[in-house]
């Protein structure tokens, strides 16, 4: 017959398995979460540093709507993950308190075998008891079976007290656990409550300002259209100057001009190796900085009846910062377009930067650059933006920065 107490004991056991194994798991998650939150943290810091600290410099509309409504959407991303990181405590807490009840029910049951086995211990504790026990055995095999048995209901008595002993730290060691995860868990509301109410007085802000711009609309989206059509024209010279380069290796090499892509030396081909192997932990085109635009087709973050079409992204960053080379390269132009800042372009065999908007150029065509070297100072306009825009092309095509350099 199967003991009550084995089966009792098997199901806690499962239950400690159970719970281990999803403990690791929300372990991980929650190292995760918070990590996001910390990033989102940092972010805040920098748009506040950024975009938000010179309260004297007067912004257009359109710039000051922008930078609010990049800040929202950041904070609200920070509500999110802290949201999330409050209800895996939540689970967590009310994990633990299952727990808690299973340790203390078995430890209760512990208790109560072991006092009743103290108790049969001390009516039968005298030697003459055992000798008597022991005397009245049939024969030697019986006498040292019950020899053996008294040996054993010793030791059981002192496993049984090891495991109240073991239980009482368990269940006090969960216990703290369950006490520290609620404190955690009070702090972050608390955090939460106070992001929420930066998000409102912004969402005020920004409701305020949009009031303005709805009144002067088409004004606005004229100008955007405008900045979008010169952005566009930018972009064609650039991909026709890579093109340009492309055909000049190609018939360098002896091969067709149209072939659509790089001919390469053996040390090019060595240098766009390491480039793609790079991927993700390129260090960034600046050294502080926030992401203010993404890549690729998309509504005007204001104006919605308005399409931006990004080659790149566009880079926040402090007055007077220097724009960085992404990797090691070859200067292809420093291009000085009527009307706008110069943009440097740098070739790593077959893929190429460009970085935009930039006051000073520090280097030249056919400069040799190296990881991090500063290649120029990023203009700030009269609006006291300062805004790098970074573009990666393969072969000439264009491929979204943000999966080449590294996450901040």
């Amino acid at each position: 017959m199967i003991n009550s107490n084995s089966i009792k004991q098997s199901i806690v056991l499962l239950l400690f398995l159970i719970v281990g194994t999803i403990s690791h798991a929300q372990n991980s998650k929650k190292e995760q979460l918070e990590q996001r939150r910390q990033e989102i943290l940092k972010e805040i810091r920098q748009i506040n540093t950024l975009l938000f600290s010179d309260k004297k410099k007067q912004k257009s509309e359109l710039t000051a709507i922008e930078d609010l409504n990049y800040k929202v959407s950041v904070r609200k991303n920070l509500i999110k993950v802290t949201n999330q990181q409050a209800n895996l405590l939540t689970r967590e807490i009310n994990a633990n308190q299952n727990t808690i009840s299973s340790l203390r029910d078995e430890l209760k049951q512990l208790k109560e075998d072991y006092a009743a086995m103290v108790v049969k211990s001390y009516k039968s504790k005298s030697e003459q008891s055992r000798v008597m026990f022991l005397m009245s055995s049939t024969n030697f095999q019986q006498a040292y079976k019950r020899l053996q048995y008294i040996k054993q209901y010793a030791k059981y008595q002192k496993q049984q007290g090891e495991e109240i002993k073991e239980k009482t730290i368990t269940l006090q060691e969960v216990n703290n656990q369950l006490l520290k995860q609620k404190k955690d868990k009070e702090k972050l509301i608390a955090e939460n409550r106070m992001a929420k109410k930066e998000l409102e007085r912004e969402l005020n802000q920004h409701e305020a300002l949009m009031k303005s711009i709805r009144k002067n609309l088409s004004k606005y989206s004229s100008q955007i259209k405008t900045k979008q059509r010169e952005a566009i024209r930018i972009d064609r010279q650039i991909e026709k100057l890579i093109r340009d380069a492309m055909a000049n290796s190609n018939t360098k090499a002896g091969k067709s001009s149209a072939t659509g892509s790089f001919a390469m030396t053996p040390e090019n081909k060595a240098l766009a190796a390491s480039f793609t192997s790079n991927k993700g932990k390129l260090p960034w085109p600046v050294e502080r900085g926030v992401k203010k635009m993404g890549y690729g087709t998309q509504p005007h973050p204001v104006v919605r009846t308005a399409t931006i079409q990004s080659n790149g992204i566009r880079i926040a960053t402090n007055k007077g910062a220097k724009a960085r080379a992404v990797f090691n390269g070859t200067v292809l132009a420093v291009m000085r377009p009527k009307g706008i800042p110069p943009i440097v372009v740098i070739q790593h065999g077959n893929y190429s930067t460009a970085y935009k908007n930039i006051s000073k150029a520090y280097v030249k065509k056919g400069d040799k650059v190296i990881t991090n070297q500063e290649i120029g100072e990023v203009f700030t306009n009269n609006n006291g933006q300062t805004i790098l825009s970074f573009s990666v092309f393969k072969d000439g095509r264009t491929q979204n920065p943000e999966y080449w350099i590294a996450r901040r």
